[in-house]
């Protein structure tokens, strides 16, 4: 699960750079940059726990 929430992460930060740099989308990219950020903070909470 962290894994994936990891790749999540990074997906959406890259498409928010994208759209950053590229043409602006409205709130929709602000909006997956903080889920993104989100993600990255439980996984660092988390901890990476084997299960």
């Amino acid at each position: 699960m962290g894994n994936l929430l990891y790749l999540i992460a990074v997906i959406l930060i890259i498409f928010w750079l994208i759209g950053f740099i590229g043409y602006s989308v409205g709130g929709l990219i602000h909006i997956l940059l903080v889920v993104a950020i989100i993600a990255i903070l439980l996984r660092i909470i988390q901890g990476r726990r084997v299960l």
